[in-house]
């Protein structure tokens, strides 16, 4: 397996941008390099930093509102500096799947994404982008959330329907599958989840969020999807995990629509444990992380720790 940067490197520079990456990617200020060759060794995007005293650290910080929740969890684990450098190109994963209001909770607070591109812009990021592929409508979805105004209004750049390129995952299930173009050149990816319920996977926090990550035909990967989840995680291991747990959707996920079945908790989980977020916030769900198979898969194979005694959990 290769990182990032060894595979950018031994592949070379990209042909013409214009070419390779299409009109919605030229929002970019500059191309990086980027893979254009086919290879049969995997692709692995391995974002963690901090090292194991951080990644022992868990921030659960309640009752205020969406930005000040960010802004305190950030705080309680070190500060943005001890995830974002000067000069950092930023990717911020937000879920913005679903053609619904912030009152819906169907997708990421937009006010949390503002305040998290704030932070990186003022610790120097030379550029923040926010995407994702939605499962309705882009442009609906992007505009309904809330989170294209409150991105753009923050400073990012907001690309709503990303080129993706075929790549080696190195999964069990996902082998060569398409992933969007700013997964690839991105030196930091901050994984923005809602938690919600969901019916397949019976909940998504910040795991089943990288589905977002990925083109093609997503839904053939819903026979297998906790296997799929496990392959995401293990490909693109995100620097920092902030769940919004601000309302959350406890039934009718992951799409939602009425507003009887969400529930208000106000609370922001991060880490950069992506296992032990998604096993922190799966009890607002009234759900045990035990009984998620993506949680215990995940954990099994070395991804992070469900066991939250193990934990230092940070309360701001």
């Amino acid at each position: 397996m290769v990182s990032r940067r060894d595979f950018i490197k031994r592949t070379g520079k990209a042909v013409a941008a214009s070419a390779v990456l299409g009109a919605g990617y030229l929002l970019a200020d500059s191309q990086p390099d980027y893979p254009v060759e086919e290879s049969s060794t995997p692709l692995i995007l391995d974002h963690t930093t901090g090292g194991p005293e951080l990644f022992k650290k868990l921030a659960v910080i309640r009752d205020d509102t969406p930005a000040n929740l960010v802004e305190k969890a950030i705080t309680a684990l070190g500060g943005i500096g001890m995830f974002i450098s000067k000069g950092d190109k930023v990717l911020v994963k937000p879920n913005i799947g679903w053609d619904r209001t912030p009152e819906q909770a169907a997708d990421t607070n937009p006010e949390m994404v503002g305040q998290v591109i704030r932070m990186c812009l003022g610790a120097g990021a030379s550029e923040v982008v926010v995407t994702d592929i939605p499962c309705n409508d882009p442009r609906r979805t992007f505009l309904r959330s809330g989170i294209q105004e409150a991105a753009e209004e923050a400073g990012a750049k907001v690309i709503i329907d990303p080129d993706t390129e075929e790549v080696n995952l190195g999964g069990e299930l996902l082998t060569k599958w398409p992933v969007i173009t700013p997964v690839m050149w991105a030196d930091k990816i901050i994984n923005m989840p809602i938690t919600k319920h969901h019916g397949l996977s019976r909940i998504t926090i910040g795991m089943k969020n990288l589905y977002g990550i990925i083109g093609g035909r997503r839904h053939q990967l819903h026979q297998s999807i906790d296997q799929s989840i496990v392959d995401l995680a293990a490909f693109a291991k995100p620097t920092l995990v902030i769940a919004d747990c601000y309302r959350v959707l406890m039934r009718s996920g992951p799409q939602g629509g009425n507003l009887s079945d969400v529930k208000d908790v106000r609370t922001v989980v991060a880490g950069v444990d992506q296992i032990a977020v998604d096993a922190y916030a799966s009890q607002f769900l009234d759900v045990e992380a035990e009984k998620i198979r993506y949680i215990v898969m995940g954990d099994k194979i070395g991804l992070g720790k469900m066991d939250l005694s193990e934990k230092e959990i940070l309360n701001g």
